[in-house]
Parts: structure tokens; C-alpha cells; sequence
């Protein structure tokens, strides 16, 4: 298991591929349809994992990740755990401009598990953005 590297493939021409990091399979599932459905110029590749590292016996075959989304559930304390945990497998070149956080769940205000504050604190931490959605409304 090695850190996930920024830079360490070429780029393929018109293509971009993205890598869901989330405990969360149905909200992978309902980003990763919503990003495709969406009219584009170029080929997008998602991929979807749970956390990190990703396994090293697939290196040679995995495409350059141009951007990883890390979503956070924030219902979940173990989301947030596990979010937290892959974030030490990323080279630091992934936090110019090729990592984004989104967190779920913020109709549901009552029932946060995780605070608003620890987000925004590990968003800032690593110098990227953060989204607030709500995955389970269909708009």
C-alpha cells in the first residue's frame, strides 16, 4: 500500500478521471451517475473506493487520477474517521487544486453526527474546498 501519487503518470488527452472516496456506496453511486449524465467534451472515469491506500497490485493498470472527491457523511463519525485515515495516504502535490471534500447529509441538521467545524477545520488543513449537499433529494 503506497501513498497516492499526483504526478507520477501521464495525462491521457480529453480524458479526466475522478475517485470517489466514501463509506457511503449509494452516494458514490448516485455522484458518479449524476457526473456522467451531465453533457461533457471529454471521456470521464469514475472510480470508487471506500478509503485508502488503493491496493498496489493494480498500479500498473490504474489511470493518472486527475481529481478525488472525499465524501464525508456527516451522520456518520465513522465517515469522517475514515475520511480522515485515507487523507495520510495523498501526496501533498494532490492538494493544489485536485482535491475537494463533499459533505452529505446537511438537510438533516438534527441528526449530525459529525460537527460542521471539525469539516471545515480538516478542509482547511489541507488547503481545499469544501461542498454541502444533500444526495438523498433528488434536485
Amino acid at each position: 500500500m503506497t501513498t497516492l501519487a499526483a504526478f507520477e503518470k501521464l495525462p491521457t488527452l480529453n480524458s479526466a478521471t475522478i475517485l470517489l472516496v466514501g463509506t457511503n456506496s449509494v452516494f458514490q453511486q448516485q455522484l458518479a451517475e449524476a457526473i456522467l449524465k451531465e453533457k461533457q467534451d471529454l471521456k470521464i472515469n469514475i472510480h470508487l473506493t471506500t478509503f485508502l491506500p488503493l491496493p498496489t497490485e493494480r498500479d500498473h493498470i490504474r489511470p493518472r487520477i486527475d481529481l478525488i472527491v472525499f465524501i464525508i457523511d456527516i451522520q456518520s463519525k465513522y465517515s469522517f474517521k475514515e475520511i480522515e485515515a485515507s487523507l495520510l495516504h495523498v501526496d501533498a502535490n494532490f492538494f493544489l487544486g485536485k482535491v475537494c471534500f463533499l459533505t452529505t447529509g446537511v438537510g438533516r441538521m438534527d441528526q449530525m453526527s459529525v460537527d460542521m467545524n471539525a469539516v471545515l477545520k480538516l478542509a482547511d488543513r489541507y488547503c481545499s474546498p469544501v461542498l454541502f449537499c444533500e444526495l438523498e433529494v433528488s434536485q
